[in-house]
């Protein structure tokens, strides 16, 4: 796979969800946690990325 190819498999950063689309009534899952897990994927495809460019 060349970089032209991870590029385009690149994730777009997660927003957090709006004020109004948590209704902390405690659910499973919350829309915080579906953030918080994509968060924290695009935050370690970030680290990739940058330990690539780093090394070149």
């Amino acid at each position: 796979m060349d970089k032209e190819d991870d590029m385009a498999e690149l994730m777009e950063k997660p927003t957090p969800p709006a004020a109004c689309e948590c209704c902390e009534n405690a659910c499973s899952p919350c829309v915080w946690d579906t953030y918080f897990e994509a968060l924290a994927v695009w935050n370690a495809q970030q680290a990739l990325i940058k330990k690539e460019n780093d090394s070149e």
